[in-house]
């Protein structure tokens, strides 16, 4: 790949980014466990527990990319390098972790990705803000993991090649 579209994709996916950590960090500033219902019973705890914490994790890998490819993007000279280790970053932390959380409150089942309904199925039942922040980012992570699946495979093999990992 070109440095001149390493460049490019660092920048449409800071921007992507961005859209995602702002989602998640208004959601995470506005609820906590007693707005998300956790009174009903320890199993919904539980469950709501889980949630925040992946959600958080996901919140601080994803600000951790975002850092970085604007690090690789205000160099004086664009370091191409630096830049696919970043957008490696972006896909095995940020959009891995998205779509295995730790925890599993929810996965995605692949029977419904072609079939125009929403992919994401949830271990248990949320309040419709928990659902709707995951809804709303998941087109996010899907464009990112569809933009980024290079680095999944082929950039790790590259660097092993090159004894550089």
């Amino acid at each position: 790949m070109s440095a001149s579209n390493v460049q490019k994709l660092c920048e449409t996916t800071r921007e992507k980014l961005k859209y995602a950590i702002e989602k998640m960090e208004f959601f995470l500033n506005q609820n906590a466990l007693p707005q998300l219902g956790t009174d009903q019973d320890e199993e919904m705890l539980h469950f709501y527990q889980g949630f925040l914490s992946d959600l958080r994790h996901l919140l601080v890998f994803s600000e951790m990319s975002y850092e970085k490819l604007g690090v690789a993007l205000r160099r004086a000279t664009f370091d191409e390098s630096f830049a696919q280790k970043a957008l490696y970053n972006v896909y095995h932390y940020g959009v891995n972790n998205f779509f295995y959380p730790k925890n599993e409150s929810y996965s995605e089942d692949g029977r419904y990705a072609y079939t125009g309904q929403d992919a994401i199925r949830f271990r248990k039942k949320p309040v419709r803000q928990a659902r709707d922040i995951i809804m709303e980012i998941t087109k996010v992570y899907e464009e990112l993991r569809d933009d980024l699946t290079y680095y999944e495979s082929d950039y790790l093999t590259e660097r092993r090649m090159q004894n550089q990992v």
